[in-house]
């Protein structure tokens, strides 16, 4: 039977702090049970070998929010050492923001490579609608060819009658267009009087518009930031509410000031916990590995305060206050 080593203490210390079983840890880190008790115990005879024992004290202390440089150093006498000292990335099971960029890139370069093509098909386009446009107008600026021209009798006899017909006109209108004068003044007169009021009633929607002050945007503010500990602030929200979903698995606490808990286990891979902490002034989070986690606060996506590669456990508190309060 193995007694507890110092570097065995401080790992199971901090499991037990965080709230984790050996099973749980099994879950996180995809290490046999027995390997995780080995590495307690000092009993690295259990490994496959003295690199396997490197990698795996760096991901459980990856999995308990240690600094595994940190744990690796001031323990050096007691960890086997090896002939590669350095851990493969690839052994690690924390996926890095570097990584999921460089997992992105191909569709973008894909979107670049079409762009020539798509701008040279909406220039042909537009050049199509410009002749269009030109053809349409240059056709509707021909005399019809269907019109017939007229003789220098029918043009004469035209300019005759319409002569008559004007002169006719003029002598019986002469009475009339002073009383039509009158009347358009006064139309005109009227009309421009209710013009008047309706832009009166205008100016004064537009004034009642501009006292009300715009509605704002919900914002979250850093307020402290040490350590692995960070404290925000949410404002102009009339509602509390936090969605947390877990990419891999991934231990969760979540409790309000006064110390009630609402939710204290491991969050599954792929699951998601919602939450109205709408009547609560203040929240606090306790995120065992941060790398897989996402979390929404009102719908909108919050952006964690320490990147999640280099800060795997993150303690977080958020302090709410109505917009009504306010």
């Amino acid at each position: 039977m193995f007694s507890l080593t110092e570097l065995g203490k401080r790992l199971k210390e901090a499991r037990e702090q965080q709230n984790i079983s050996l099973e749980d840890l099994q879950k996180l880190t995809k290490i046999q049970k027995r390997y995780l008790t080995g590495i307690e115990e000092g009993n690295y005879d259990l490994m496959p070998g003295k690199f396997y024992v490197r990698a795996f004290i760096k991901q459980y202390c990856e999995a308990v929010g240690l600094n595994a440089d940190e744990i690796f150093e001031e323990y050096k006498a007691d960890i086997p050492r090896s002939q590669n000292e350095d851990i493969p990335e690839q052994l690690s099971r924390v996926k890095t923001r570097k990584q999921e960029v460089t997992a992105k890139q191909p569709s973008s370069s894909k979107l670049l490579d079409l762009l020539p093509t798509i701008i040279v098909v909406v220039v042909i386009i537009g050049i199509a609608m410009l002749v269009w446009f030109f053809l349409q107008n240059h056709d509707t600026d021909k005399p019809s060819d269907n019109a017939t021209p007229k003789t220098g009798a029918e043009i004469e006899q035209s300019d005759n009658a319409s002569k008559d017909a004007s002169a006719k006109s003029s002598a019986t209108n002469t009475g009339t267009d002073d009383k039509k004068d009158k009347a358009d003044k006064a139309d005109k007169s009227e009309d421009k009087k209710k013009t008047d009021k309706k832009d009166d009633k205008k100016d004064e929607q537009k004034d009642d518009a501009t006292k009300e002050e715009p509605a704002k945007d919900q914002t979250i503010t850093e307020v402290q930031k040490s350590g692995k500990t960070a404290t925000l602030q949410l404002q102009n929200a009339d509602a509390f509410k936090v969605e947390i979903t877990s990419s891999n698995d991934t231990w969760l606490g979540v409790q309000n000031a006064t110390g009630k808990s609402y939710y204290n286990a491991l969050l599954a891979k792929g699951t998601t916990q919602s939450f109205d902490f709408s009547q609560e002034k203040e929240v606090r989070f306790n995120i065992g590995f941060s790398p897989g986690v996402q979390v929404k606060v009102n719908g909108k996506p919050l952006a964690l305060p320490f990147d999640p590669s280099q800060k795997v456990q993150q303690k977080i508190t958020i302090q709410y206050q109505p917009t009504a309060a306010q």
